[in-house]
């Protein structure tokens, strides 16, 4: 099942070309021309929080934080993930977003595979809602401020 929200989406489009002659990505890495040299936060996700995180990074003008795509959680595409982190081996800062809570989502279920490839000696923290019982909070106020904190959080490199 895929979110609605993204169905006209303009960043979410795809070419006749990549249509028919591409292919899946288990993992995708940065899109934007960012110097890896500069990079000092790699933040990884997966589904529709990227399009929130890119633009917003675009937003802030930030070209110190990588956004790498995980779009296979199951099973984990290790050789691809390193891959698209390859670029970023000396960074120390890595973050893990998504918009589930802390006790639900891909962060619950899969921080092992997270951890096996980051760089040996780096820091992989999460960034999303507070653990909870239910997967919404229920006032679409408090959810676009939760969206908004985690998406903040992920991004602010100190």
């Amino acid at each position: 099942m895929s979110p609605k929200s993204l169905l006209r989406h303009p960043l979410a489009v795809s070419t006749l070309d990549e249509l028919a002659n591409g292919a899946f990505q288990p993992a995708i890495g940065e899109i934007d021309e960012l110097d890896p040299k500069a990079v000092k936060r790699v933040v990884m996700c997966s589904g529709k929080v990227y399009y929130d995180l890119l633009e917003q990074r675009r937003k802030n003008d930030q070209k110190d934080v990588a956004i790498v795509r995980i779009e296979q959680l199951y099973p984990f595409p290790h050789k691809a993930v390193q891959e698209a982190l390859q670029p970023y081996a000396h960074v120390h800062d890595f973050v893990w977003c998504q918009e589930e809570p802390l006790n639900q989502g891909a962060w619950y279920c899969s921080q092992h595979h997270f951890r096996e490839v980051v760089p040996f000696g780096a820091a992989l923290r999460y960034a999303g809602r507070p653990a909870s019982a239910s997967p919404a909070v229920g006032y679409m106020s408090v959810h676009q401020k939760q969206q908004q904190d985690l998406v903040n959080d992920a991004l602010n490199v100190d």
